[in-house]
């Protein structure tokens, strides 16, 4: 029977001793095993907490393409024009946005139409440092002018950082709770004990804010508006049971009489 939703405030404590002759250690396995909830076994000398945190991440990966075209009358002429301008390209990303083969991708079209030569080229990069793709983005518009097509930045994470987010935001859950349950056992004068049952109750992950409805198109958007955007959000809410430390027994000195 799976235990109520908790409120991330809601403390429940416990203080009464277990019963006569019964092993701690036995009494704390049967309150957690076999998926039987803490609250319905019988009471024991742990503190039930809840715990909640919320992390966010920007993107940390961009993804541009550049599109080159030209329409001639003769083929050679056609495929010149755009190999001279997508060798700029390349030689660009190469030198100012320390661009390396694997995170770009070179693809050409070459058509023809009635008497007319089309030659098409995209060129798409990846970005793992947003400052240099401006710097290369406002370059290759400086020098080539309306002779470049330049999508806008298409943000994202990758897998390795969305798998880190989602440990932190753990973490941060149970560091919560684990504060929650000290700041209990301190409350009565009792030292806190170890971890019974930590258990994940509830996860959720979005991207931008819960009221960022934007009107505008994504194409409108500016670039902090795309960071945003594509900023991912994760929540995590966690259940916990730690345990209250039992008194230290006071060790009785032997007395012997020798007569």
């Amino acid at each position: 029977m799976p235990l109520p939703p908790l409120s991330p405030a809601r403390v429940f404590a416990q203080l009464v001793p277990p019963p006569a002759g019964t092993d701690s250690r036995e009494n704390e396995l049967s309150r957690v095993a076999g998926g039987v909830p803490a609250c319905l076994l019988p009471p024991g000398r742990e503190v039930h907490v809840g715990g909640s945190a919320e992390l966010s991440a920007s993107p940390d990966r961009a993804k541009v393409t550049f599109y080159l075209r030209s329409r001639k009358g003769e083929a050679g002429a056609a495929r010149s024009s755009v190999t001279r301008r997508l060798d700029y390209v390349v030689q660009t990303a190469r030198q100012r946005g320390s661009i390396t083969e694997n995170e770009m991708s070179v693809t050409k079209n070459f058509s023809r139409t009635d008497n007319i030569y089309k030659m098409e080229a995209e060129v798409c990069i990846t970005f793992s440092d947003f400052g240099k793709m401006q710097d290369v983005c406002n370059f290759l518009v400086e020098k080539l002018g309306c002779s470049v097509i330049i999508s806008p930045p298409h943000f994202y994470h990758t897998m390795e950082k969305i798998d880190a987010l989602r440990r932190q935001v753990c973490l941060a859950a149970v560091g919560s709770a684990r504060q929650k349950a000290q700041e209990v056992c301190q409350l009565f004068g009792q030292p806190l004990g170890k971890p019974l049952l930590i258990r994940e109750e509830e996860v959720k992950e979005w991207e931008g804010h819960h009221e960022n409805h934007l009107a505008n198109s994504p194409d409108s958007l500016g670039l902090q508006q795309r960071l945003q955007s594509g900023t991912i959000h994760v929540s995590s809410r966690i259940f916990a049971v730690f345990e209250i430390k039992g008194e230290k027994k006071k060790k009785q000195a032997a007395h012997i009489n020798v007569n």
